[in-house]
């Protein structure tokens, strides 16, 4: 499949299932999943930072539409799009990413993938929290709405990965 066309298509399932399905669960305790920055992680790694955050912008403003937040998920989205790459950075092997391969965990190992996966989602949902109840009194709701919401988001993504990903025919 045509390397635009897959993301695309992404993106639009992405800000599709956040906003009709993982937007409207409610499990109480401030915990809100949310899969989208998945579609952040998963871009191509030779994905140029303007586009980066363009993507994720877009991404981001998708889910305000449903969720009608008002722009909190489109900061976060450009957020962990402008950390990516130094989170990427971080995690690189030795001879560096072979850009024929996506950021998914069949590709890189699933340690590599809850690594990067990881940090990025505490990095977006710690940004997102923090503005959503923005006042420092809150401290104790955004750190539990970040740690609870963190743990379900990664266990989601995982799922994603395990289902719905097959290794890459470019070994």
């Amino acid at each position: 499949m045509n390397y635009l066309v897959k993301n695309i298509l992404r993106l639009l399932i992405f800000v599709l299932a956040q906003g009709l399905i993982f937007g409207q669960l409610s499990f109480g305790y401030g915990i809100h999943p949310m899969i989208y920055p998945l579609f952040i992680i998963m871009l191509p790694f030779d994905t140029r930072p303007v586009v980066l955050m363009i993507l994720a912008f877009i991404a981001g403003i998708g889910v305000d539409f449903f969720m009608n937040t008002f722009g909190l998920h489109a900061s976060a989205a450009v957020f962990i799009a402008f950390i990516r790459p130094a989170v990427f950075r971080q995690f690189a092997p030795r001879d560096g990413y072979d850009i024929l391969k996506e950021p998914i965990a069949k590709d890189w190992g699933y340690p590599w993938f809850l690594k990067v996966s990881g940090i990025t989602i505490l990095l977006h949902h710690l940004w997102f929290f923090g503005l959503e109840y923005f006042k420092w009194s809150a401290w104790k709701e955004i750190l539990s709405s970040t740690l609870l919401s963190s743990i379900i988001t990664l266990t989601i993504f995982i799922l994603i990965q395990v289902l719905f990903f097959k290794k890459s025919k470019n070994v």
